[in-house]
């Protein structure tokens, strides 16, 4: 299938996909386990496209703000690498774990070292690594300084009261960062490291800030307006690699399967998927399946993947990222 990148043939596919989103019947659930996600109606559904050379593609509700979740653990994962490079990998694994994303026996079974850092106990010692030697106030805005250099947009913020209510009823994860601390894996206190880890997952943003924000993804590390390298082109293969492995929690061998592009999902109901080389692209509808992935962006993502010949598993893909 030849590879569609002119922006009119994709505004077209993306509309049509938003208007069967709208119709869809079955729609998943909300992740209630957070009280304000629980509000949260699920009759939305946004999608946007930023291509390499920057074109904008949007559909739906792209423009509603939504609590990213656990995108933002691309986020830490990018600024702990440029902060510790390869050491971060004796702390935190790269092998997909199979088990929920808040599971606690594996950490057991090896010893405080979270099997990767998307599932919520690696994210808490990426969080550890970026707090260490700064308050978590400072922390937080170095997360938000890069959520808005990436995306070009000083508007992305935490919803306050997303970052409350994650606090009052985040009791798995203090018993994760407990159990880390206990195997001597984080450097900070635990109600330290929770506070940037609460706080990072509530940031808000749009479909169309988050596909910006990921198009650095997409151009192996780099700000296109700028020539600015966030990260380095080889820890943005590593990031990538890690995100089509284990970016969609215990389904992401399925995700890989079904829609071949790296991509990280959060239980608010956003996936953020990257073409390399290609585009950046973010859907959101609030909905989850069982496994805590958005099942309409799930399906979205599958439609536009498929439409638009973007698997990296067809026979002419190209990746721009070197070696």
């Amino acid at each position: 299938m030849a590879r569609v990148y002119d922006a009119q043939t994709l505004q077209g596919i993306v509309d049509s996909i938003a208007e069967r989103m709208v119709g869809e019947v079955e729609r998943g659930v909300v992740a209630n386990y957070i009280p304000e996600l629980a509000t949260v109606n699920l009759n939305q559904f946004g999608i946007a496209i930023v291509l390499a050379n920057g074109e904008v593609i949007c559909a739906g509700d792209a423009e509603v703000p939504f609590s990213i979740q656990s995108i933002s653990k691309v986020l830490t994962l990018t600024l702990a690498l440029e902060r510790c490079g390869a050491t971060l990998w004796q702390r935190v694994g790269r092998e997909p774990s199979g088990d929920p994303f808040n599971s606690i026996i594996q950490l057991e079974y090896e010893k405080g070292v979270p099997r990767n850092p998307f599932i919520n106990a690696g994210a808490i010692v990426t969080a550890d690594v970026v707090l260490e030697g700064q308050k978590p106030d400072q922390a937080v805005d170095q997360i938000l300084d890069l959520c808005r250099r990436a995306a070009g947009d000083d508007d992305i913020f935490v919803d306050q009261n997303v970052a409350k209510s994650e606090a009052q009823t985040g009791h798995r994860n203090r018993a994760l960062a407990q159990f880390i601390s206990a195997e001597n894996n984080l450097r900070c206190t635990v109600e330290d490291t929770l506070s940037v880890y609460f706080r990072q997952c509530s940031i808000a943003m749009s479909c169309r800030q988050l596909a910006h924000l990921g198009r650095y993804l997409a151009l192996g590390g780099q700000l296109a307006e700028t020539d600015d390298a966030i990260i380095t082109q080889e820890r943005t293969r590593r990031i990538l690699a890690l995100m089509m492995t284990c970016g969609a929690y215990d389904a992401s061998g399925d995700f890989a399967f079904r829609i071949g592009i790296p991509a990280k999902t959060g239980v608010g109901g956003g996936i953020l998927g990257i073409v390399p080389g290609v585009a950046s692209v973010a859907a959101w509808c609030p909905g989850l399946d069982n496994k805590g992935n958005s099942l309409l962006a799930t399906r979205a993502l599958d439609d536009l993947v498929r439409q638009a010949g973007w698997s990296l598993f067809t026979g002419d893909v190209h990746f721009s990222l070197e070696e």
